[in-house]
């Protein structure tokens, strides 16, 4: 397997990057989730729900492992040897944007039930490409995928729960 090996400067820049899109990400879903608090307190929750409070400290750590895994794989096989792994982590980052304004923008739930089903199979595809690279990198999705899991299960309980709302 190639490995590649930038200098302490590229690295700062790639870390840096990768964390500036990964939260920008974040902040993209965040702008059509303004009303996410409040539209989650009106909806009938199933009994495993989380409280509203809990998303915000649960991504922000799943964005920054997500960014992490992301630099380890571009640091061991760049841009050249990596690039399927990379596409497959941007592509399931615009999924993940995606999701929030769906549900809580446009208050769509079977789009978003689809939507999310989308995102699952891209982040299984980009964790396996990081196993390729980096078993620590797909180690760190490993968490995010089980939050996916979790809120796959959770929007599809929230879609049948509240059928003249979503």
């Amino acid at each position: 397997m190639f490995r590649h090996t930038p200098s302490t400067g590229k690295q700062f820049l790639a870390l840096a990057g990768f964390l500036i899109v990964t939260y920008l990400t974040a902040a993209i879903g965040a702008v059509g989730s303004l009303n996410a608090q409040q539209f989650y307190a009106e909806l009938n929750l199933p009994a495993f729900a989380p409280p509203a409070w809990l998303f915000g400290p649960v991504w922000t750590v799943l964005y920054g492992m997500m960014a992490i895994a992301a630099f380890l794989v571009w640091r061991r096989a760049g841009w050249r040897y990596g690039d399927t792994a990379l596409i497959l982590f941007l592509v399931q980052l615009i999924l993940n944007g995606l999701w929030s304004w769906i549900f809580f923008a446009w208050y769509q739930g079977f789009w978003a039930l689809v939507e999310i089903l989308a995102l699952l199979v891209a982040i299984v595809a980009t964790t396996a490409a990081f196993w390729k690279h980096s078993k620590v990198a797909a180690f760190l999705m490993l968490p995010y995928l089980g939050w996916v899991t979790f809120a796959t299960v959770l929007t599809f309980s929230l879609w049948r729960l509240n059928p003249t709302v979503l």
